[in-house]
């Protein structure tokens, strides 16, 4: 009865272990797959809210050039910026792409203060009210996107998780995160001039 174990056990154990092993992997690409499609999606997100605030600016542009005609190099600041989201790809790409934006919008925005009868205008707050709400969409979008990647790169490090990215062919996500330097620095606010 001794050896029958043995025996038993010389097979059983093996298997169990491979068993295990399968088991482990499976789940481990499962959830790596489920990670994978989190941070598609929400970079999907973040293309959605850059497209719907590029929509948005020819409609501000073209209320803002009807007071301010001699402002031409800002509209085209803002046209090059828009097309720039368009055609962007990759996460780098789109980061830089929202930057540009960002300061073609800044810009754009201090013309508009030259102009009180525009900020009256009903036309120019409604699409200011909807680029505002906008940005925060942006903004959420990026949050939920960085999220998404810091758990899929979390996953991906861990050590069955780089065994099976390995297998996959996956490897670790960029954030999406301001490129450019001058972005990151806190603006100046001077009341003396």
């Amino acid at each position: 009865m001794n050896k029958i174990a043995i025996i038993a056990a010389c097979f059983i154990a093996p298997i169990l272990i491979l068993v295990t092993m399968g088991i482990m992997y499976w789940v481990n690409h499962n959830t790596l797959v489920k990670l994978d499609v989190a941070c598609d999606s929400q970079f999907a997100e973040i293309d959605n809210m850059l497209k719907r605030r590029a929509d948005l600016l020819p409609n501000l542009v073209n209320t803002v050039k009807g007071y301010a005609k001699h402002e031409k190099e800002i509209f085209v600041a803002v046209a090059e910026a828009r097309t720039k989201i368009g055609s962007a790809k990759t996460v780098k790409e789109k980061s830089l792409a929202s930057s540009m934006m960002d300061k073609a919008l800044g810009r754009l925005l201090v013309v508009v203060e030259k102009y009180p009868d525009l900020k009256a205008n009903q036309n120019f707050i409604r699409l200011q009210d909807e680029l505002t709400g906008t940005e925060n969409r942006i903004a959420v979008a990026r949050t939920r996107y960085n999220e998404a990647v810091k758990k899929y790169n979390t996953k991906i490090r861990s050590f069955i998780g780089r065994l099976v990215a390995g297998g996959m062919g996956l490897e670790k996500r960029d954030f999406f995160e301001i490129e450019n330097p001058e972005d990151k620095e806190v603006p100046k606010v001077d009341f003396e001039s």
